[in-house]
């Protein structure tokens, strides 16, 4: 609380300065005394006989420039001059000195440092004058700094004076701070009583951000770790690496990737698949009891296995505790298996490596299976078609009694060349005796006949080429049956030819892309638990609280701001 001080003054401007009383308000310990302001007080004729001050006859004073303790006097150098001369008159000095224009405010300060001094001054232009020449500069901020203090250690309380000492005086007996230095000292006051409020809301919300974090990170942080050391149960791991090989490559692009890991990737894949997958879990459960061994009682409750828990439940607690890896750069799957004890880990263990050999062989089968499957239906259909293609000939071959149309075809031709040169002969002969001038008719008649009946052979038979005879077809249509059909015979023969090589390739070609799965690293039964790892999954445990704490905090304080913005 500051205390407000004003100057007043008696109505009749007098020259003697007099005490003047002023109410005192409560302060603080660490402020300052109030002080008296002198003031000009009229005549002594002037005065109340009872030597109160009237409230009305106080005014402000006109002598408040509100310059401080700063000095802006026309007449300097003046002063300076009568300071410097020691020689001059007091009442000279004196008379410089009031020249300046000096404040009261200016000139109590000046009395009061005097009677610090113990400097016999008989005003306060005196004391203005005594101070200067003993080198004390009565407006300094050190100065006023040093009447300060000296005051605090002071009485802070304003007493009336005695009857008799309520005459104007020059000199005050007991000079208080002034306004400003008041103020200086309310204001630092102000200062310490911020700093402390700042100091005591800091503490506050330390202490209240320690109770977050004592509710929210530490209490959970400290039931993560008694469940971690005291409750949860010790599983083991049991490792085990493994990788699928391939015979050697089937073609001549794939051997550029033959042993490396892109040769069997993707039977990798398929396997590690297989392992994680549901199939897995049940055939585990069916042969080494998985269900049952996470379902005893030993078994801490976070971890265990209700016995009537559904499929999925078992799956999802499979899938926990049967990690399996494939690493594509070295082609290696890894697989760890965590249990309850060592035993039924490298059981557990043992066990998924033998599905996934049955499943490698199972993928090496399909394969080979496939190929031979489709060269042998290849072969097989050229088989019968061959077979049909055969039964065709004969067929054709028994309908029209013809072995071969080409030796028909043959035959005939034979015969109608045979006949042509008889009947060229025939002619020949005809024509000799045709030449004589008296032909013999008896010898003519003979030759005429066989000419006209090798004609008629050769055109039946030159018809029976083309045309057919009587129902049966003609030799062109046999020898055009019997060509196509021999032609079937022959291509189906090929591809029977070419079915029973791709089926001896086939076989060649499954025997070289058998896998078969190499085990790395067999399964061995730890000696130390890998889960849990107390210390660690506590200090991860913590972490995740904190993180959510300073998220929800940070979340809370945005959405603060904009509601209140």
């Amino acid at each position: 609380m500051k205390l407000k001080v004003e100057r007043y003054r008696l109505s009749p401007p007098a020259e003697v300065a007099a005490p003047e009383l002023q109410p005192v308000s409560p302060a603080p310990a660490a402020a300052a005394a109030p002080r008296v302001v002198p003031q000009r007080v009229a005549p002594a004729a002037l005065r109340p006989a009872s030597g109160q001050i009237p409230d009305d006859a106080f005014a402000p004073d006109p002598d408040e420039d509100g310059f401080g303790a700063q000095s802006y006097l026309p007449e300097a150098k003046q002063t300076e001059a009568a300071v410097s001369n020691p020689d001059a008159m007091p009442g000279e000095e004196i008379d410089v000195i009031r020249k300046e224009g000096l404040t009261g405010r200016q000139l109590r300060i000046a009395r009061r440092m005097a009677q610090k001094h113990n400097l016999p001054a008989t005003s306060d232009f005196d004391a203005v004058r005594l101070l200067r020449q003993a080198g004390i500069d009565p407006f300094g901020r050190s100065a006023v700094l040093e009447l300060v203090e000296g005051d605090a250690e002071g009485s802070r309380a304003l007493t009336v004076p005695p009857e008799g000492e309520r005459l104007p005086q020059t000199m005050k007996p007991a000079p208080l701070p002034s306004t400003e230095v008041k103020a200086e000292d309310s204001h630092l006051a102000e200062v310490r009583r911020i700093q402390a409020d700042l100091v005591a809301r800091r503490r506050r919300r330390f202490a209240l951000l320690w109770a977050k974090l004592a509710v929210f990170v530490f209490l959970p942080t400290l039931i993560a770790g008694w469940y971690f050391f005291a409750v949860a149960t010790p599983m083991y791991t049991a490792t085990s690496k493994f990788v699928i090989q391939q015979a050697s490559a089937t073609s001549s692009l794939a051997g550029l990737f033959t042993g490396t890991s892109f040769a069997t990737s993707q039977d990798s894949v398929a396997v590690q698949n297989f392992l994680q997958s549901n199939d897995a879990m049940q055939r585990l459960d069916q042969d080494k009891g998985f269900r049952a061994h996470f379902s005893d009682p030993s078994v801490d409750p976070l971890q265990r296995l209700e016995s009537d828990a559904t499929n999925s439940a078992a799956y999802a607690l499979y899938t926990k505790f049967v990690r399996v890896s494939y690493d594509p750069t070295e082609g290696l799957i890894n697989m760890e298996v965590s249990a309850a004890s060592p035993q039924a880990a490298v059981e557990f263990s043992t066990a998924l490596i033998g599905y996934a050999e049955e499943r490698v062989d199972q993928l090496s089968a399909t394969l080979r299976g496939d190929q031979e499957t489709s060269a042998k239906e290849a072969f097989a259909d050229a088989t019968a078609k061959l077979n049909d293609a055969q039964r065709h000939l004969v067929d054709l071959q028994t309908k029209y009694k013809t072995l071969s149309s080409e030796i028909e075809a043959g035959l005939v031709t034979s015969q109608i060349a045979a006949l042509d040169s008889q009947l060229t002969q025939e002619r020949l002969a005809i024509a000799q005796m045709e030449a004589n001038a008296s032909p013999n008719q008896a010898r003519m008649a003979p030759v005429k006949s066989r000419i006209a009946t090798l004609e008629s052979e050769i055109a039946r038979l030159r018809s029976g080429l083309t045309e057919g005879e009587g129902t049966g077809p003609s030799l062109a249509t046999v020898q055009s049956d019997l060509a196509m059909a021999t032609a079937e015979v022959a291509t189906r023969q090929m591809m029977l030819a070419q079915a029973t090589t791709a089926m001896e390739t086939s076989r060649i070609e499954a025997a070289r892309k058998t896998r078969y799965l190499e085990l790395a690293v067999r399964p061995v039964a730890p000696d130390t638990a890998s889960y849990p790892k107390a210390f660690e999954d506590t200090i991860v445990v913590m972490l995740i609280f904190l993180g959510l704490y300073l998220m929800v905090s940070m979340t809370i304080a945005i959405l603060r701001e904009q509601v209140s913005g």
